[in-house]
């Protein structure tokens, strides 16, 4: 028994204290207990994350009501995060650009954008659905005139495969919503 005292007592004098042995310990624990505190459900287990998926896909962009013959741009929209989020990818026809990124919530039962523009604007909204439509309220933050508005955003799919994207500005002085873009999205033809 001394011969183990005195062994223990010895890795201590050599920087063995039990500060080193306690985290020692813990993180030895970590690979254990981790999988107990690991996410059990998959994104693709529950519905609110299938919600937006009429807009996942490859689109042609057009101003609404032009009969596709004024194309503004073209999104793509992607699964990420194994189902959890949609990454959308903005490619204007005038040279603009931006991205976005979409989550749905489930502890609060809701969606959310989160969209960044090179340099001009960001917009965060969140809802979800209604009537058959995506619509997404909150603001958007302009960065030239250092002013934010409110915004709301609504994607509706149509029974021909388009999707009808109608964003809206709250203005202040009218106590109105203008109108800010009312696009069309098309799936985008290989035949170009």
């Amino acid at each position: 028994m001394r011969a183990k005292i005195k062994a223990a007592r010895h890795l201590i004098n050599k920087g063995l204290d039990m500060k080193r042995i306690t985290r020692l310990i813990v993180f030895l624990c970590s690979f254990f207990i981790h999988p107990l505190f690991a996410q059990n459900q998959s994104c693709v287990s529950e519905a609110g994350f299938a919600a937006f998926d009429f807009w996942v896909g490859e689109w042609d962009v057009y101003l609404n009501n032009s009969n596709n013959s004024n194309q503004v741009g073209s999104n793509s929209i992607v699964k990420i995060e194994s189902g959890c989020a949609l990454m959308e990818t903005w490619s204007g026809a005038g040279g603009s650009s931006g991205i976005s990124v979409n989550y749905y919530n489930p502890v609060l039962d809701e969606w959310r954008q989160l969209w960044v523009s090179a340099g001009e604007y960001a917009i965060d909204i969140a809802g979800g659905l209604r009537n058959g439509s995506m619509v997404l309220l909150g603001e958007i933050y302009n960065y030239g005139s250092n002013e934010t508005f409110d915004f709301r955003g609504t994607w509706t799919p149509d029974n021909d495969g388009s999707v009808r994207q109608f964003f809206e500005q709250y203005n202040d002085e009218t106590d109105t919503w203008d109108p800010w873009f009312d696009g069309r999205y098309v799936p985008h033809s290989s035949n170009d």
